[in-house]
């Protein structure tokens, strides 16, 4: 007989979350912009047109998409005001494959069941919180080999939070702290092997 924590989570419909921007990333972006032009690099007709963009955008890929010709840095993806926030209310959502991780995770679940899927993920951040809680629903971490993992102490209901990812984190690689809040529900952090 299988362990019921090993078998995959079926979601029905899928849903791949994709980071959301905030107001402050909008702002910087803008701001990219209006020096851009003041430096001739755009012209004016074309800053206002951006700039609509740019404060109508949602998605980091959407700002990284109206200053990728300006070269450095896109958008303020490493600003550290990013949120993802994870709330299922048809389906369970598995946030896996190649994403950006911003500097903070809310993920939040009644009866639903939540998959955050880091190992293939692109982490600008030494430190990520991921701010989880559940009622009679199942969050799920997995992180690379390298990582660090920490359940923070103001977690609550701990019983219902495992955590076998043990790895101290690598010099350079991230951290999450999990501040996890599970009622009935379960909270697994799991890590990949090499």
């Amino acid at each position: 007989m299988s362990d019921p924590d090993q078998l995959p989570i079926r979601t029905t419909p899928e849903t791949q979350v994709e980071p959301r921007a905030g107001d402050a990333d909008r702002e910087a972006v803008a701001e990219r912009l209006r020096i851009a032009a003041g430096e001739g690099r755009i012209d004016l007709g074309e800053l206002t047109e951006r700039l609509d963009r740019a404060y109508a955008a949602r998605t980091y890929r959407e700002l990284d998409a109206l200053v990728a010709d300006l070269g450095g840095h896109p958008s303020a993806a490493g600003s550290g005001a990013d949120v993802l926030v994870l709330k299922p209310t048809l389906g369970n959502i598995r946030q896996s494959g190649r994403w950006t991780v911003p500097s903070r995770i809310v993920a939040e679940c009644r009866m639903m069941h939540i998959e955050i899927d880091f190992t293939e993920a692109v982490c600008p951040h030494r430190e990520v919180t991921v701010e989880a809680a559940c009622g009679a629903g199942r969050i799920r971490l997995v992180v690379p080999a390298g990582w660090g993992v920490r359940v923070d102490g103001s977690s609550t209901n701990t019983g219902h939070i495992v955590n076998k990812a043990t790895e101290v984190a690598e010099r350079g690689a991230p951290t999450v702290t999990v501040v996890g809040h599970p009622r009935s529900g379960l909270i697994k952090i799991k890590q990949r092997r090499r």
